[in-house]
């Protein structure tokens, strides 16, 4: 067997101490000859690892692909289950993610196509490059955004085929989280009625992540009402901070939902170009179930599963549906909060949420750039001309009327600049920017991968001199495909 490698960290494993129902203890599978694609100072940061030592080294690009075992840690993949595309499609899990275990600082390291697994399903456990890419950049541009979301270490290559619609290459990323626990896990146990399993996993997320919850006076003083209320709360927090900012998951399963409220699965995703209140960003989702414009109610839905999963363990339905029913408002208010901020509002009103519904109907009407729209605004707030505002619309008179009748009297003509510019980053990852990305990274040229990392960390600042990764998308843009295939 091959030595272990020391990366200096120390491990806890808890997840893989609940026990053999919850995952199965095994090793990744090795890759040839694998390389570097990129690399994410901040995520290891987290992990208290330097590019300079461990993190960086030959061990760790034969670790963090798979091919050398890391000292302490306790590889497994989890089992859980889910509704998919609304379908209960029973018994899923860790097909391609292998979690090499839990650091003693409480970041969980998963390792992303590292082979298959007792739950691949017939699948290879493999991710080829250009998602992994997407993955990696995304996870550390949503992050940069101040959006909950798991973390993206590195992502490595090789050369070996991987079969999708033609062949690849495969890669593997490492992610970081605090949990990949997602509503699944709890449909699991609740599906097969193993309501041992159930309270265990159900105790392990309370008292490790929601401790609170044991002294809630509320719903007489039911913990596991409690959990159900504070994971709604952290998903409305979420989908505002989604809406806000123009991003689309895509693949909103229950397999795909956080327990913690963080982004995870970076599958089809993306952040809008032309704002479509109705665009659907996964070419697999024919029935439109995750448009941008449903993903509010979808998450309400995944939360209602969540809540049948832990009924039996509230058991009181009254309880159940009130702490569900805490959703709707703090969703609503979390998004007009959002939104008050992207117009540089100086405090709340009550004819805010028309003046928002108004903005919106305004960008759909003339399928206005919705980065660069709130960008020159800000630019706008900051001192600079309206008109490259207005001359965003087809439809100058529409703008106008808006301007004149609805923004300026509510702002006084002069929002709140630093609030404003703080809200709108200039630098989102659109498609074509990841394309481009992927293209290069084909030709082993990995530049374009660590341009976009260093620019979305910071998205909110100006960056001169690239100043065209935030300009309007190619025309070629509109004919790339995200799905589920990767």
């Amino acid at each position: 067997m091959t030595d272990a490698t020391d990366t200096g960290l120390r491990w806890n494993n808890r997840f893989a101490a609940l026990g053999p129902a919850f995952s199965t203890t095994l090793r990744p599978t090795p890759l040839p000859a694998p390389y570097w694609v990129g690399t994410s100072p901040p995520a290891a940061a987290l992990l208290g690892l330097d590019r300079g030592g461990w993190f960086g080294s030959d061990a760790s690009l034969q670790a963090l692909t798979g091919n050398l075992p890391i000292a302490g840690s306790h590889p497994l993949a989890s089992v859980y289950s889910g509704h998919q595309f609304g379908v209960w499609a029973g018994q899923l899990g860790d097909g391609r993610a292998i979690l090499l275990g839990e650091t003693a600082g409480g970041w969980e390291v998963q390792l992303k196509g590292a082979g298959r697994t007792p739950y691949s399903r017939m699948g290879d456990g493999r991710a080829v490059l250009r998602s992994s890419i997407r993955e990696f950049l995304a996870s550390e541009a949503v992050a940069g955004l101040g959006i909950p979301t798991t973390r993206a270490l590195c992502v490595t290559g090789s050369d070996a085929p991987v079969y999708r619609e033609e062949a690849e290459t495969a890669a593997v990323v490492t992610r970081v989280a605090q949990s990949f626990i997602r509503f699944g896990h709890f449909e699991h146990f609740a599906a097969r009625d193993d309501l041992a399993s159930l309270r265990t996993l159900a105790d392990y997320v309370v008292d490790r992540y929601y401790p609170d919850c044991r002294a809630t006076p509320r719903y007489g003083g039911n913990a596991y009402a409690a959990l159900l209320e504070a994971v709604g709360l952290r998903t409305a927090g979420l989908l505002a901070q989604w809406q806000a900012v123009g991003f689309c998951h895509g693949v909103m399963n229950t397999d795909n939902m956080s327990i913690l409220g963080l982004t995870i699965d970076y599958g089809p995703f993306q952040f809008m170009d032309a704002f479509n209140p109705r665009h659907i960003c996964n070419h697999s989702d024919t029935q439109g179930r995750y448009a941008f414009n449903q993903q509010p109610q979808v998450a309400y839905w995944n939360l209602l599963c969540l809540a049948q999963a832990l009924l039996p363990l509230i058991g009181d339905e009254e309880h159940a549906k009130a702490a569900l029913g805490t959703y709707p408002d703090a969703f609503g208010s979390a998004f007009d909060a959002r939104m008050r901020d992207k117009l540089g509002l100086p405090d709340a009103a009550a004819a805010d949420r028309p003046l928002i519904e108004s903005t919106l109907r305004l960008l759909a009407q003339g399928a206005v750039d919705y980065t660069i729209f709130w960008r020159r605004l800000a630019d706008f707030a900051a001192g600079g001309e309206l008109a490259a505002v207005r001359d965003l619309h087809p439809d100058r008179d529409a703008f106008d009327a808006w301007f004149d009748t609805q923004y300026r009297p509510r702002t006084g003509g002069q929002p709140d600049a630093a609030r404003i510019r703080a809200a709108n980053p200039r630098y989102v990852l659109r498609n074509h920017l990841g394309e481009v990305a992927i293209r290069r990274a084909r030709e082993k040229d990995f530049s374009e991968v660590e341009t976009l990392r260093r620019l979305l960390a910071s998205p909110y600042e100006d960056h001169p001199g690239f100043e065209d990764r935030a300009g309007f998308p190619p025309d070629w843009a509109t004919s790339i495909e995200i799905s589920c295939s990767s």
